[in-house]
């Protein structure tokens, strides 16, 4: 079975010569080619889905490192449970499921539900849609960055990745209202991020 070594990033240049005599497979031949113990395919897999993953894992881990830590760990899932996968729905999708479970594991078992931030006072009810239109989506990926913790994951599993509050409760560990409040209180937070961040920039510009 491939080793987290082998998910290190810069390690994938001694096997481009492997994988440029490589067609680009199917899905299923993809699968076929890993599930066979072919290491070109494993890498080509890697090589397909690595960048993708690696964004979604900086959504959830604190920094780079971290982030790559965790989307070799999810790798390493991905090739334990490739046998499970059916054919019946994106590979892609699959890989990606399994990538946000393994970061949401490494901190579910932190007590989030118990953070306090200074936000307690802020209602807890539905919040209008945030102020983004203005925002590049890399300086909203830098402020969902910023969220603490059980802000992020939530906030990033409801409104990124399409679960429900129930999904998000189960994969937690934490009651529905919980996911709710939390939800809540990151977009809250967000909110008032973005609030500032334009008032700033209005600023700075009537100054000159």
């Amino acid at each position: 079975m491939p080793t987290k070594a082998a998910f290190r990033p810069g390690t994938m240049s001694s096997c481009r010569k492997g994988l440029s005599s490589l067609r680009e497979p199917t899905e299923s031949e993809l699968v076929q080619g890993c599930l066979a113990g072919d290491r070109r395919y494993q890498e080509h897999l890697y090589k397909r889905f690595a960048r993708r993953m690696y964004a979604l894992c900086l959504r959830y881990a604190r920094h780079q490192l971290e982030a790559q830590d965790l989307m070799q760990e999810g790798f390493i899932r991905v090739f334990e449970k490739l046998p499970t996968f059916r054919m019946d729905g994106s590979l892609e999708g699959w890989v990606r499921r399994i990538m946000v479970h393994t970061a949401i594991n490494q901190y579910r078992k932190k007590a989030f539900q118990q953070e306090r931030f200074g936000l307690e006072h802020l209602p807890e009810t539905p919040v209008e849609p945030l102020a983004i239109d203005h925002l590049s989506e890399k300086e909203l990926m830098q402020l969902i960055a910023e969220l603490p913790d059980g802000y992020r994951h939530v906030f990033n599993l409801y409104a990124i990745e399409g679960f429900d509050h129930a999904e998000i409760a189960a994969m937690l560990g934490c009651g529905e209202s919980t996911s709710r409040s939390q939800l809540s209180k990151a977009r809250n937070h967000l909110q008032a991020r973005i609030t500032r961040k334009a008032t700033l920039e209005h600023a700075g510009k009537a100054s000159h």
